[in-house]
């Protein structure tokens, strides 16, 4: 199985901490060798970085732990490769345009025998992650041929993702730039982060740092993963079929399917 990474902040942050523990499960502490990929948002662009090498091993990854990208939205993802070969094109996350906006998606979990329908979208390499992100996009452009507000595009979403769920494991990490949905097949968790600050030691890396000293009071970073990434927080663990909608790291919607 893979893992996801994901974050919504109130003011653009880096996430070179979390993303420091993350790759260490990529080939390190975990056998995600299968690839990695991170999307930073900026503004309505999405800076996507993607390797199918193994994180621990890659030069890419190394680059982003030494050059701190700030965003208010980001998407992660390490791979362990259940359906298709190890290929760039299978390397999550997955983007593509609707409305004008740079969506991005990244997916833990398998979905036996998923088949891409025909639409609009189509995968570009053989994953059944992709084929569901096509397949997702295309239910959203046929209910909504014009742009609207993230909350009439709720249901669609929450009940694709309860479908999905119904058909295999699917933990799930969606993102338009304005808001981050998260979806919870399996495993998910949470933490939110605002002052009072402090300490926070990475699990998989020797590796800590003190938050108080690099925020300010105002500053509200909500930390998404499959598994909690520090030794010394409080992670939520989400329920299954449990969804939550995320803006500017503040939970503004949620719900079970």
């Amino acid at each position: 199985m893979c893992e996801l990474l994901g974050m919504s902040a109130n003011v653009p942050t880096d996430i070179v901490f979390s993303f420091t523990g993350l790759m260490q499960r990529g080939g390190g502490t975990g056998p995600h060798r299968d690839g990695w990929g991170i999307g930073f948002y900026e503004g309505r662009g999405l800076r996507l970085f993607q390797d199918p090498a193994a994180s621990v091993d890659s030069e890419v990854a190394r680059l982003l732990q030494r050059y701190p990208i700030k965003s208010q939205t980001v998407i992660g993802h390490i791979r362990q490769a259940n359906v298709g070969a190890v290929s760039l094109a299978n390397t999550h996350p997955f983007m593509r345009e609707l409305w004008g906006r740079n969506w991005c998606f990244a997916h833990n979990g398998q979905l036996p025998d998923f088949a891409a329908t025909a639409g609009f979208y189509r995968p570009v390499g053989d994953t059944d992650s992709e084929a569901a992100f096509c397949a997702l996009l295309n239910r959203l452009r046929l209910a909504c041929p014009e742009p609207v507000p993230v909350d009439v595009l709720l249901p669609v979403l929450v009940a694709s993702c309860s479908e999905y769920h119904q058909r295999g494991v699917f933990n799930c990490l969606l993102s338009d730039g304005d808001w981050l949905f998260s979806f919870c097949s399996t495993k998910l968790a949470h933490i939110t982060r605002r002052a009072p600050f402090g300490p926070a030691c990475l699990k998989d890396a020797q590796l800590s740092v003190d938050f108080k000293a690099q925020t300010t009071p105002n500053d509200v970073v909500t930390l998404l993963a499959t598994e909690p990434l520090t030794s010394n927080e409080v992670w939520n663990c989400y329920q299954p079929g449990e969804w939550r909608l995320w803006r500017g790291g503040e939970c503004i919607a949620q719900g079970r399917a």
